[in-house]
């Protein structure tokens, strides 16, 4: 489980920090914890945006892409630290990275009751609309007299402090499958059992007697099966190709695309681009390999969902917008069921697109504009709503 914790102090020195890492170091077997600092980060003012800036959007995507948020933050003046106030202003501002996202507050501090007061605070804070996290209820971790607690490899002295804090984050690990079944689809129950996500069966065109999780299973399929392959023409039901045009053809999509058969393995996407600059990350190696390797254990339910919908007809079409690529774009997950001439269905055809710029094209060329209402970001930073990017603007 993906996690990132979030240093509330910008000072240099911050045991914070060591608490944090702490955490990362010492329950790595169950969770997996970057640590991220804020010092970096300007004070908020929505008269100078700086929501694009490195800085925020590296915070931004990281909180995204993450299961849960750990925040660790210590106490001035029965209250949180502005510079932490102010990170939460940037992330309610114009983004919101935090909306509907399980977080777990933990704090040091001088003090014997080890930041109770901010905790409280902090809570109330990430509570509000324009924030909107879902933070855990309870098991607060206080670790008060913090200029004694630690040893000199960083580690806590007190053993019982130790297991206390390892039973919170147990419990913050099972607060995160409840908040991920709370969020699934309206009406969706458990269906991780519903599909075959590990592909244990097999279809007419299943390539057998080879391992599916096989890094090379492409070249092993291709040479069991004979498949053609360079400039040897395939005849198509309205076109003759050779295999590079339908590589180059395929390649020039303006989307990404992927396909995964009926029997849930991946057979397919249009390798044209390196993982780390693709929307949707694919490597080669993955290829063939079963739906279940592709995905995180926890989003197996929704996986599942999406493929019931499509299998069964309830849906032709299964779209879903993912924010983790900055404000400048509009990325959006689509799914298809691909079916036979008898309407049988045959799987799936995922496209990844950033549709932005056709919206920016299709406003420039029309002369129209969009239109939103007021939005109360609560944060104190009041803004337009665009009613296509979710993107915000001072009123």
């Amino acid at each position: 489980m993906k996690l990132v914790g979030i240093v509330g102090s910008n000072a240099e020195f911050s045991y914070n920090r060591l608490l944090l890492n702490f955490i990362a170091k010492n329950f790595k077997k169950l969770i997996d914890v970057e640590v991220l600092d804020i010092k970096d980060v300007p004070m908020f003012n929505q008269s100078d945006d700086q929501t694009n800036s490195e800085v925020i959007q590296n915070l931004n995507k990281k909180i995204v892409e993450a299961d849960g948020v750990i925040i660790a933050t210590p106490e001035y003046n029965h209250s949180i630290p502005s510079a932490l106030q102010s990170v939460l202003e940037w992330l309610s501002f114009k983004i919101h990275p935090l909306d509907g996202k399980p977080v777990m507050i933990v704090g040091a501090s001088y003090d014997v009751q080890g930041s109770s007061r901010s905790q409280l605070h902090l809570r109330q804070v990430l509570d509000a609309p324009g924030v909107n996290a879902v933070v855990m209820p309870g098991n607060e971790f206080l670790l008060g007299e913090v200029y004694d607690a630690f040893d000199e490899n960083e580690n806590l002295k007190d053993a019982q402090t130790a297991q206390f804090l390892e039973t919170c984050i147990k419990k913050f690990i099972r607060f995160i499958n409840v908040v991920n079944v709370l969020q699934s689809p309206e009406g969706m129950k458990d269906l991780s059992d519903a599909e075959d996500l590990y592909a244990t069966g097999a279809i007419d065109t299943t390539v057998e007697g080879i391992d599916m999780s096989a890094d090379d299973w492409l070249e092993q399929a291709a040479e069991a099966t004979q498949a053609v392959e360079g400039n040897t023409y395939v005849k198509l039901n309205r076109g003759l190709l050779t295999v590079n045009q339908l590589n180059y053809f395929l390649n020039s999509m303006p989307a990404e695309l992927t396909y995964a058969d009926s029997n849930n393995q991946f057979l397919y996407y249009n390798h044209h681009m390196e993982k780390e600059d693709m929307l949707a990350g694919r490597r080669p190696e993955q290829v063939g390999s079963p739906l279940a390797e592709c995905h995180p254990e926890r989003v197996f339910s929704s996986v599942s969902w999406v493929i019931q919908q499509l299998r069964s007809g309830k849906q032709d079409v299964v779209r879903t917008q993912v924010p983790t690529h900055g404000p400048d774009k509009f990325v959006v997950h689509s799914y298809q069921a691909v079916r036979d001439d008898n309407g049988n269905y045959l799987g799936i055809n995922e496209y990844v697109q950033d549709i932005q710029p056709v919206i920016d094209w299709y406003l420039e060329q029309t002369g129209q504009q969009l239109t939103g209402g007021d939005v109360d970001a609560v944060s104190g930073a009041t803004s337009k709503v665009d009613t296509v990017s979710g993107a915000t603007a001072k009123a």
